[in-house]
């Protein structure tokens, strides 16, 4: 299963976040140069990651964003479910003349459960947990 690059990048940005010190802020502009993306799409991405309540986005001059609850408590599984299309085949009868037989349907709903418990498994701090190579590299910014 591939990841859509919005949520890619959604995650890559709550990973950022949660690396700031507490209650420090940073813009888009700043994700933007870190992860190489086009404004255009970052802004997107906050935007959604705002209306989910991962993110607390401030207008203005001393605007920013920053995580909206504790890294602890934002599953990948979560944000994954609130982010992706997870229907991995159209199985509409209407599309899909084999579909009242096919055994398929049923091992891919059942792998996309376990895909979704590994990442349950494990927070956006937990990817930070002990990963100092990762914060060097996020300090970039």
């Amino acid at each position: 299963m591939q990841l859509t690059s919005f949520t890619d990048y959604a995650l890559r940005t709550l990973i950022y976040l949660a690396s700031l010190p507490d209650n420090e802020q940073t813009n888009i502009t700043d994700v933007t140069e870190l992860f190489g993306v086009s404004r255009n799409h970052m802004v997107k991405v906050i935007n959604r990651l705002g209306q989910l309540n991962y993110i607390q986005t401030v207008r203005g001059k001393n605007g920013g964003i920053r995580l909206n609850r504790p890294a602890k408590t934002i599953l990948v599984g979560e944000v994954v479910r609130d982010l992706e299309p997870l229907d991995l085949v159209n199985c509409s009868v209407e599309f899909c003349h084999i579909t009242p037989a096919c055994r398929l349907k049923e091992r891919l709903y059942r792998a996309k459960l376990a895909f979704l418990a590994e990442l349950d498994d494990c927070s956006i701090a937990e990817l930070l947990d002990d990963n100092a190579e990762l914060l060097i590299l996020l300090q970039k910014a």
